[in-house]
């Protein structure tokens, strides 16, 4: 069988998430005050200088040697899953691009400055969300891509039977 990939679309995709990530967060990082926010949209969204040296809701803070392994096992256990699950299925080489982008965005950050940059600060139905970025958008988008295409996979329904 013929192995399609959709190399260009995903180039496009990784390198338009990685370079608007690094330049948002050089644009906070070198315009704004640690802390400083501004409102964008009343009641829901604010762009916030924050910094954060561990994961999400700054859980394992300041274990960059742990995030650096697991960034690059996560990287090379991505480009192996592209490679050998994606083929001839474009969503799922988006989905993954996403998360190679989201990953490689933040590791950036990490090795050149210790933290991350976060400014996307949301209040959503009242809850006042971790503040994110970029990355963490793709991430989280890639996630939720991967997690709806495995859930409506008709090749595991037929393997069942």
């Amino acid at each position: 069988m013929k192995r399609q990939y959709y190399i260009g679309l995903s180039l496009i995709i990784f390198f338009i998430v990685v370079i608007a990530d690094q330049l948002t967060k050089w644009v906070i990082a070198t315009q704004m005050t640690i802390g400083e926010s501004f409102n964008v949209i009343p009641h829901f969204l604010n762009i916030t200088s924050h910094r954060n040296d561990g994961a999400a809701w700054g859980i394992l803070s300041g274990q960059m040697g742990f995030f650096y392994l697991i960034t690059i096992v996560i990287i090379v256990a991505l480009v192996i899953f592209y490679i050998k699950e994606a083929k001839n299925h474009m969503t799922m080489q988006v989905a993954i691009t996403l998360l190679l982008a989201g990953a490689i965005g933040n590791f950036i950050d990490r090795v050149l400055n210790g933290e991350v940059v976060d400014f996307v600060d949301t209040v959503i139905f009242g809850y006042d969300f971790p503040i994110f970025n970029i990355a963490d958008a793709s991430l989280t988008i890639g996630v939720a891509i991967l997690v709806i295409l495995l859930l409506t996979d008709k090749t595991n329904d037929k393997r069942k039977v």
